[in-house]
């Protein structure tokens, strides 16, 4: 790995990272963007036969968000790297060929120009509707597929090293005829992401959300309504002090070319504090 920018001072300010890290990954980064907010009471906003990429997305404020990894991150540390997920989710989405379209689903309502500087310019937004994560699940699942995609995938927002790769291969899946489900799971037992072509709420009722169980309970309910399972490649999500060291460990130590809006912020505090903050070593 190449040796990483060193950066003077304390904690590192949310806007510093926004600017260390706009231009890694994507064009159209640098300047704020205007994002369409999609409305699903209108139809046909989409053009035809395209698969909506959308990442289910918390604004990224401090204290807000990614609070297990607090510490060994500060609030504002954990809100840049939560930003630096996102684009790094967002580069692998806009080379995922012409068939995908990304798109941010947001909450709250006052967050959207928050992405004006996170998200590349072709991004839509769409806004979080209900109250329970699954009942949100489906709910942006129907108001992707009435506002005219044909068919969506929903993504997490803590997985920044999925590969376009994985993405492209999940918009393939649900092109043919067959009533499917895409499956991408992570080694935590959940999922990074659920595609269809319909929005079915069997697969999201009734789970039992934040557990091991997640993707093998969506797995059997799939069965159980009659739904083909494509499984992607699996990832891991980072959402608690150990995936972050194993973020640092695949980043870090073998290379961030997944993940270069994520790795740069890495590579900044180990280079001003030292890796033992976020990255200790193992223990012998």
């Amino acid at each position: 790995m190449e040796e990483c920018a060193r950066v003077a001072g304390g904690t590192l300010p949310l806007r510093a990272v926004r600017k260390a890290v706009t231009g890694t990954g994507f064009t159209g980064a640098k300047e704020a963007c205007i994002h369409r907010v999609l409305d699903p009471s209108k139809a046909n906003q989409i053009a035809p036969r395209r698969c909506a990429l959308a990442i289910m997305t918390k604004a990224p404020r401090a204290g807000a968000v990614k609070t297990r990894l607090q510490p060994p991150l500060s609030s504002e540390e954990a809100a840049a790297l939560n930003v630096c997920f996102l684009r790094d989710t967002a580069s692998a989405i806009c080379r995922a060929g012409e068939k995908a379209r990304g798109v941010a689903v947001y909450t709250p309502p006052e967050a959207r120009h928050e992405y004006d500087q996170i998200l590349p310019g072709d991004f839509e937004l769409l806004l979080q509707r209900g109250d329970g994560f699954g009942e949100r699940l489906f709910l942006a699942t129907e108001d992707l597929l009435r506002v005219g995609f044909q068919s969506c995938c929903l993504i997490d927002s803590d997985s920044p090293t999925v590969t376009a790769e994985a993405f492209c291969e999940a918009v393939d899946a649900l092109q043919g005829e067959a009533e499917r489900v895409v499956l991408g799971p992570t080694h935590d037992g959940g999922y990074y992401l659920i595609g269809m072509k319909r929005a079915f709420v069997q697969l999201f009722a009734d789970i039992d959300w934040s557990t091991e169980r997640v993707f093998d309970q969506t797995v059997a309910r799939a069965g159980e309504i009659g739904l083909e399972v494509h499984t992607l490649p699996s990832f891991f999500d980072v959402d608690d002090r150990f995936a972050l060291r194993r973020l640092c460990d695949e980043l870090l130590g073998k290379g961030g070319e997944s993940a270069p809006a994520t790795t740069n912020f890495l590579c900044q505090i180990v280079d001003r504090e030292g890796r033992d903050r976020i990255w200790p070593h193992e223990q012998g």
